[in-house]
């Protein structure tokens, strides 16, 4: 079998296969981010209707996660305070389903920066959606929080829905 030079194959003819092998693994990476943020939003869930009922408190989510780590000691992630954070999580968009969905599509991180520090479901909301859109990564969503993005928009274009603002947002980065 003779060698196969690469230099006299047609470059343009793999392009397409580079192509599907990352539109792949870009829906493979979304459908595990998917399926991690609902298992976070379900435990999350959880725990605050125990909570809700009186049934559990701060020691019973403590032996919770030190059950998952003794039964399922190679589990990351579920600690104490990060089943508190799952809990915190779901509380904060337990009354608006709409975003409840949208939020599936950043992920855990960039969730962890929005919840916490935004203090209304719109600012949550533009920052979700920008996120999404910009495919912005943590380090990038940290700083337009921390430049209060979402403020000086609002205060730019009083006249616009916060809605419109978000789309038209790229005209201000």
């Amino acid at each position: 079998m003779k060698d196969i030079k690469i230099d006299k194959i047609p470059h343009e003819e793999f392009v397409d296969i580079l192509k599907m092998i990352k539109t792949s693994r870009d829906n493979a990476l979304k459908s595990v981010n998917t399926e991690l943020i609902n298992l976070y939003w379900n435990i999350g869930k959880y725990i605050d209707e125990k909570i809700e009922k009186s049934a559990w408190g701060k020691s019973v989510v403590k032996e919770l996660s030190q059950y998952i780590l003794r039964y399922e000691p190679d589990l990351k992630g579920f600690s104490s305070s990060n089943l508190w954070r799952m809990r915190q999580f779901y509380s904060s968009y337990k009354k608006f389903p709409k975003l409840a969905m949208l939020l599936r599509e950043i992920t855990w991180s960039n969730n962890l920066v929005i919840f916490p520090q935004c203090k209304t479901i719109e600012e949550k909301e533009f920052y979700i959606n920008l996120t999404k859109k910009e495919r912005w990564s943590f380090k990038e969503l940290n700083r337009q929080i921390s430049s209060s993005l979402f403020e000086r928009t609002m205060l730019s274009e009083t006249k616009i829905s916060p809605t419109t603002q978000c789309h038209q947002l790229k005209t201000y980065l």
